[in-house]
């Protein structure tokens, strides 16, 4: 009898249904917590943090940015088959921002002018997703590594939206608080937003390795 009730219990149930670990990828990196309810569904929480310095040419103005990556999430998991293979909706309280910095030491056009150097001096500016939650659409696979050990995948997107160029500024420069300059750094800072619009969909490539218990 108890061979046989142990049978019919899903896979998940055997191995223990909750999880703990840690996830890595673009979302970041930070700690993950899963629970497996039933053959078929489950649900999972998780955060990911992470920094790092690049430069980047936006409007072929040459930016020194700061990549800061916060969000939380939360997502429901389907497991079509009952295996590992899972299909997952959900969504993050997205937090993720570059912070631009951009001294020119050549010739630069903000808007529809070229400037000098000395004219422009720093441009600083924020870039954001429109929304501050974006809801996510993956899919994945968990397989056992060890006893008690799961390392798993996950591949899709979230829909941040098409990201904003806020609070972008000059400073140090003779025309820093020119009206016509700064008429032409509001246009400058549109044709940036278009520049960046491509990522209004953020590619989701994450790793996880948890223990279940």
């Amino acid at each position: 009898m108890a061979a046989a009730l142990l049978s019919s219990l899903p896979a998940a149930a055997e191995e223990g249904r909750v999880a703990v670990g840690v996830s890595g990828g673009t979302y970041g990196i930070g700690p993950e917590l899963a629970y497996r309810f039933s053959e078929h569904a489950g649900v999972r929480v998780s955060a990911g943090f992470f920094s790092r310095n690049h430069s980047d040419d936006i409007d072929d103005i040459d930016y020194d940015t700061k990549v800061k990556l916060n969000s939380v999430g939360a997502a429901l998991d389907w497991y079509p088959a009952g295996g590992g293979f899972r299909v997952s909706l959900g969504g993050r309280a997205n937090n993720n921002k570059i912070h631009l910095r951009g001294t020119p030491s050549t010739n630069v056009e903000i808007g529809d002018v070229t400037y000098s150097p000395a004219q422009v001096g720093t441009l600083t500016g924020t870039v954001e997703g429109a929304h501050s939650f974006a809801p996510t659409l993956t899919v994945g696979y968990g397989g056992k590594l060890a006893p008690g050990f799961t390392l798993g995948f996950e591949l899709g997107v979230m829909a941040q939206g098409s990201p904003k160029i806020k609070n972008l500024q000059a400073s140090g420069g003779t025309l820093s608080s020119n009206t016509a300059f700064l008429a032409e750094l509001e246009q400058e800072r549109q044709q940036a937003e278009d520049d960046v619009d491509n990522f209004k969909l953020w590619p989701v490539v994450q790793l996880q390795f948890l223990y279940r218990f």
